[in-house]
């Protein structure tokens, strides 16, 4: 019965502006990957789609998705939003995302391997043909397009010129494209961090993969039973990580989201909006619990005294902790 009163409670700030009290806005954003997925972008009241998880299509089909399936894929997914934002992400298998009708070879660490960018990069094929499906699904609209696995700018610079090539040749066709085309990197391998003002100059937006970004950081299978709980998200090391990643793309002026497990959980998400981020996104179901956090919190206030925490030595209170107090003290739901 408690639990049925707060899902009514969510529901019923499902049109309630994303805005904190002290009026700061946030957009909360949904992740997804099947057409099954879209009604809870409305239903759940997202501001859009954060990550669009194309390889999702990949994997439950017997054989490549023709060209035209992900056009068609593609445009029903714009469609379905009515005008809101849609970020999608390109290929992003290989690693522990296996197509069955790819040939690969063993890999002794998957997740370090041959996937995302480094396999479109050098199936360049694969890699036109999704892109060709995108901007003709988006022609007359905006499309925005994210490089996941990005180890070096230039990958993203890569990328771009494919892209261009592909506008040059549909033009050629009479193709309709899309009116407006962003193409944004992930920011989930540490060597990024090295980067981040060269990565923010070539790029249109950037959206940290928190989840494969944290994985990285601490030498962390998140799959490994052992030591998936043994390190917080909110350790003062990842959060510092994160905050250098708001500073650049602020100093840069360049849209930054965050997308993974750490928007999704209400008290981790408070942390986000104390380090800077205004965008999130994460599961549908999570929108409503983040939402009413967000409507209850000061974040002027919990910013100059998150930054503080999270620069003092270890030992004393944990971050998860002094969140927890913030949150008490404050009358924020988490």
């Amino acid at each position: 019965q408690f639990r049925a009163k707060r899902q009514e409670v969510y529901r019923s700030l499902r049109d309630t502006p994303a805005v904190s009290k002290d009026g700061k806005p946030v957009s909360l954003l949904m992740n997804a990957g099947l057409l099954m997925d879209l009604p809870n972008v409305m239903n759940s009241g997202a501001a859009g789609i954060g990550l669009f998880r194309t390889e999702l299509q990949f994997m439950v089909s017997s054989r490549f998705p023709r060209t035209g399936e992900q056009e068609q894929l593609y445009r029903e997914v714009l469609d379905s939003v009515e005008g809101r934002p849609v970020t999608f992400r390109t290929l992003d298998v290989g690693g522990d995302k296996v197509l069955p009708y790819l040939r690969s070879e063993q890999e002794e660490n998957p997740a370090l391997g041959w996937r995302a960018v480094r396999l479109a990069l050098d199936r360049p094929g694969l890699l036109r043909a999704q892109l060709r499906a995108l901007l003709k699904a988006a022609a007359d609209r905006e499309l925005r397009v994210m490089v996941p696995m990005v180890t070096e700018t230039r990958e993203v610079l890569q990328v771009r010129e494919i892209i261009k090539r592909e506008v040059s040749l549909l033009t050629r066709f009479g193709h309709r494209i899309p009116r407006s085309l962003a193409l944004g990197a992930m920011i989930e391998v540490p060597s990024l961090l090295y980067q981040l003002d060269d990565l923010m100059k070539a790029v249109d937006f950037v959206s940290v993969g928190s989840n494969d970004l944290f994985q990285f950081v601490f030498a962390s299978d998140r799959g490994n039973a052992r030591i998936a709980r043994r390190y917080d998200h909110l350790n003062r090391a990842f959060l510092r990580v994160l905050r250098k990643i708001v500073v650049a793309a602020e100093a840069h002026q360049t849209p930054l989201t965050l997308c993974g497990e750490m928007a999704g959980r209400p008290l981790s998400a408070l942390a986000l909006l104390g380090l800077g981020f205004r965008s999130i996104s994460m599961t549908g179901a999570a929108i409503g619990p983040v939402k009413a956090m967000l409507l209850e919190t000061d974040i002027g206030k919990l910013e100059g005294t998150l930054l503080a925490e999270i620069c003092k030595s270890y030992g004393g209170q944990t971050i998860r902790e002094f969140l927890m107090d913030f949150a008490d003290s404050n009358g924020i739901p988490y």
